[in-house]
């Protein structure tokens, strides 16, 4: 009978019990990966941490980057003493933040697996962006997580309202909450969402304070800063090079990630339906079912941004996300008609081999 308290903690619950149940063998563990550096994660299980590397099967077995482990993710681990383990599987992720490699390669990264609520940190000081904040909320709502629009540095905003009225007004539905993570009582605004046992990760550019957020929150300085000197202001540098799952004092989880220089998007147009909703809602009075919103006649978009009702740069920020997304679905397809004429070919080339050694031989 496998003790359940330590992992309940960490969002153990009945439906990752029959999961578990379903694949697993005798001697197995399940575990919840809570650190990963390199080919190494270290995973709560009912035996306590285990510091474990995936199988040869499994690693032989897997198709790319993104079936590999990554924190948050729930496995079936057999353990194999002096606090180590061999991952066999993972249970089915509940969500992924996935994104594109950074670089030339048509690979997926997942960021972050069975995570609840997405905390989409920004810095309002020279580096705030209405279109960034767009483009992580595209991607956020294609993990399968709840995104909450995270606005942090309030000190430096006197014009506060009209800003976050701004971000509403993009992040339609979402909720906005706008804390301060030096001041006294300024993470107010986080703490109906910190569940016992709900996930959060924290996503968001180098030097919008997500470790010192962090540190906040666990009431330690667990994580490393960094100040921002004048020729650096508002770009900020990167505090935080590993992943890591830490439980909070309330309980909830939070996975804290790199800042990210380079996020491309990985899923397809659906993840800007509910990014873009008012622009959706606006698409279905066009003429044409397939207008594109770039000069067709009867284009309801472009008639209300030249109105004034949808503002002229929303719908550049979603064109632009738009283009990108097709992009990457046109490299997607042309990579995988590459992968299916290498199999055929090499599928060819092993019948042809065994024509060849049961041709007949004639004397």
């Amino acid at each position: 009978m496998i003790e359940k308290a330590m992992i309940e903690e960490y969002g153990w619950d009945a439906e990752r019990a029959a999961q578990f149940e379903a694949c697993a063998g005798p001697g197995l563990v399940p575990g919840r990966v809570v650190r990963q550096a390199r080919d190494l994660s270290t995973l709560m299980t009912p035996l306590g941490e285990l510091a474990a590397e995936v199988s040869g099967r499994f690693r032989h077995e897997a198709s790319g980057p993104a079936d590999f482990p990554v924190i948050g993710d729930w496995a079936v681990v057999e353990p194999l003493g002096e606090g180590r383990g061999l991952i066999h599987a993972l249970l089915p992720r509940r969500s992924a933040f996935t994104r594109k490699v950074a670089g030339e390669a048509v690979e997926a990264q997942v960021a972050g697996a069975n995570v609840d609520t997405v905390f989409l940190v920004s810095g309002l000081d020279g580096d705030f962006k209405l279109r960034r904040i767009e483009r992580y909320l595209a991607t956020a709502w294609s993990s399968g997580a709840a995104p909450v629009v995270v606005l942090n540095k309030t000190d430096l905003r006197p014009d506060l309202e009209a800003v976050i009225a701004q971000v509403e007004a993009v992040a339609l539905g979402v909720p906005v909450v706008a804390v301060s993570a030096l001041a006294e009582g300024g993470l107010a605004g986080l703490e109906p969402l910190l569940v016992p046992g709900r996930t959060i990760a924290l996503l968001g550019s180098s030097g919008v304070g997500k470790s010192t957020l962090i540190n906040r929150l666990l009431g330690e300085e667990r994580f490393r800063t960094s100040s921002m000197s004048d020729a650096t202001a508002g770009r900020g540098r990167h505090t935080t090079t590993t992943r890591e799952l830490v439980r909070l004092p309330g309980g909830a989880l939070l996975v804290d990630t790199p800042g990210m220089r380079e996020l491309q998007l990985w899923s397809g147009e659906e993840s800007l339906d509910r990014a873009f909703g008012d622009i959706e809602a606006l698409a279905a009075r066009c003429h044409f079912p397939d207008c594109r919103h770039e000069g067709e006649p009867g284009c309801a978009v472009r008639a209300a941004a030249e109105g004034g009702l949808l503002d002229g740069r929303r719908l550049e920020s979603f064109l632009k996300l738009r283009r990108e997304a097709r992009f990457m679905e046109l490299k997607k397809d042309a990579k995988a008609r590459r992968q299916k004429e290498k199999a055929a070919g090499r599928e060819f080339a092993a019948r042809l081999k065994e024509v060849k050694r049961n041709k007949p031989r004639y004397q």
